[in-house]
């Protein structure tokens, strides 16, 4: 990948003068300004970490969840209603929530906060009641007319497994509602710098799930699977306690969210000029997170004429293929918002500041989904058995889902990455256009979804079941060409932005040696217990990967192995 000329520089930091970014009056940094961008840089990493830190200890609660899941549920038709139905509350929690209301948000909030705080908790309050108020209507509307929702994520379900989708999908639409509103604590708590509670949240809702599961599933856990009736009652009592797991998420959040809002203030102020701009960037957002959004309930839809079990595997797989996303696309992004979001300074320099910014997360982004890709690759099933094989989930279990989890793997660099070039455009104040890229991805995701899923397994006369990964494939390759837009359209806009060719070729070496090794350890090993076999072959391939890379020379790694190193010395205080 070349480096931009100075030309080239010139002429984006002049495009980058015709964007919104907020305007000062700095010409120059002055030592006093150069120490205030380290802090800045050094509270955006402490932020990083504690985003990341949150995930993964929710993430680690619900891998214990899908854990459960598998072995009371295996891959049966009950799961099978249980993760058609749970799209309902995932569509409305990433559009409403978390995806468009922070990039619409933050924004504008995380500057309020440095010129006008009472500004700001109005700014605020007046979000939260538009929010509150909408999403009532819609969970009203959804819970009355669920029966005309089911053709849309489960046109393929038929009889006791359709009617079970149906009663699951009324019983979650309350919750789905509660993790929206939750979601608007967590743009409250970002803007403030609090990522720690605000990501850790989740696990409340993970917890009250799981046990809802083990008290209903444990009496009848000799019931065959077959018996769809004992196992969708299992089900259902699972999503009353999704239900209580919201309100409890919303709930550990709402104290120092009222902390620092200070005052309640239940208005709608939609006159507000501030009101009014995040509106104005909330819509555009909103389609952009739908569209992607369809892209999911396209999967389900395409997946429920793929036999019994692939909707379940889709979501087994789901949870382990995005965990990577969110500790080091959704950690990076998430603490990079607020700061981009707050540059200030001639257009030239926050130009800068951006690009600066951006390529640092990137190469940062990438030193974790690189090794993260291959993993799935080539030890998919090593993880899918150590995380799920157990109770009523097997091999064959684990093989499909390993499967599932190679083809997602073609993708996962590029829609990571594209999470924080996305960042950078909410940053810009600048919606639209990663709503036209959105767009793109999701017509090809839909049109490479069908075409792989059903026409391509019956010509290669392969049982349609294992169309399911081409539904992960072919999102994969869509989510190239949609980075590749966004990349090149930021480029003209800010300047020269992206991974030089020699630190992800170095990557990819690495990642492939790593795994090459670690496949020999698994057949060595032969026919252990999956989580036994996941220690012995796992850890050796993770400490080989940062081996490799520091001994290439990449600055990250280095990084990354001395702080460890240093936590590891003796007599460390």
């Amino acid at each position: 990948m070349k480096q931009a000329t100075d030309g080239e520089r010139g002429e984006a930091d002049q495009i980058a003068g015709q964007t919104d970014v907020p305007v000062g009056t700095v010409t120059g940094e002055f030592p006093a300004e150069k120490r205030m961008e380290r802090r800045k840089a050094q509270s955006t990493g402490k932020g990083a970490f504690l985003v990341g830190a949150g995930i993964l200890l929710s993430r680690i609660v619900g891998v214990v969840r899908q854990r459960v899941f598998a072995y009371f549920l295996g891959n049966s038709a009950a799961m099978d209603a249980f993760q058609a139905a749970f799209r309902i509350p995932n569509f409305l929690q990433n559009v409403f929530g978390e995806g468009a209301l922070s990039a619409s948000f933050i924004p504008v909030y995380a500057k309020l906060l440095v010129d006008d705080e009472e500004e700001a908790d109005r700014v605020a309050w007046s979000v939260f009641s538009m929010l509150a108020l909408v999403v009532s209507v819609i969970v009203l509307i959804g819970v009355l007319a669920t029966p005309l929702i089911i053709p849309f994520i489960a046109q393929g379900f038929e009889g006791e497994k359709r009617a079970l989708t149906t009663q699951l999908v009324r019983i979650f639409f309350p919750g789905a509602g509660l993790l929206v509103l939750s979601a608007w604590c967590l743009g409250v708590l970002n803007s403030h710098r609090r990522f720690f509670l605000s990501y850790t949240a989740p696990v409340v809702w993970n917890v009250t799930l799981i046990a809802a599961l083990a008290y209903a599933g444990w009496p009848v856990r000799h019931v065959a699977l077959a018996d769809l009736g004992v196992w969708g009652r299992v089900a259902a009592f699972a999503a009353w306690g999704s239900v209580v797991g919201s309100a409890l998420q919303f709930g550990v959040q709402l104290p120092t969210v009222l902390m620092l809002l200070r005052r309640v203030r239940l208005v709608l102020g939609a006159r507000d000029v501030h009101v009014r701009t995040v509106l104005r960037n909330f819509v555009p957002v909103f389609f952009s997170r739908g569209v992607v959004q369809i892209s999911a309930f396209v999967d389900a839809w395409l997946a429920s004429w793929l036999g019994t079990g692939a909707v379940a595997a889709l979501g087994y797989a789901q949870s382990l293929y995005t965990l990577p996303v969110s500790l080091f696309g959704i950690s990076v992004s998430a603490a990079e918002l607020p700061e981009m979001s707050s540059a200030v300074g001639e257009q030239s320099v926050v130009a800068e500041k951006l690009r600066a910014r951006l390529d640092a997360g990137l190469r940062q982004i990438a030193l974790f989904i690189v090794p993260s890709s291959m993993g799935l690759l080539a030890l998919g099933d090593v993880m899918a058995g150590a995380l799920y094989q157990n109770g009523k989930f097997g091999r064959s279990d684990t093989v499909y889902v390993w499967a599932i989890l190679a083809g997602s793997a073609v993708g996962l660099l590029a829609s990571t990455l594209g999470r924080l070039y996305a960042s950078t455009y909410y940053a810009l104040h600048d919606t639209r256009t990663p709503l036209r890229f959105a767009i793109v991805r999701v017509s090809l995701t839909t049109l490479l979804g069908y075409l792989f899923s059903i026409p391509l397994p019956d010509a290669l006369g392969v049982p349609r079941q294992w169309g399911a990964v081409g539904l992960t494939a072919s999102a994969g390759l869509a989510g190239w060409v949609e980075f590749v837009l966004l990349r090149r359209s930021l480029n003209r806009r800010i300047g020269w932005t992206g991974l030089p060719l020699s630190y992800v070729s170095k990557l990819w070496l690495s990642a492939a040696l790593s795994a090459a090794a670690a496949w020999g350890l698994k057949l060595a090993f032969g026919p252990v217990h999956p989580i036994l076999l996941a220690a012995l072959v796992l850890t050796p391939y993770g400490l080989l990967f940062f081996t490799l890379t520091s001994a290439f020379g990449l600055a990250e790694s280095r990084a990354l192995v001395g702080r460890v190193l240093r936590m590891l010395r003796p007599g460390r205080s």
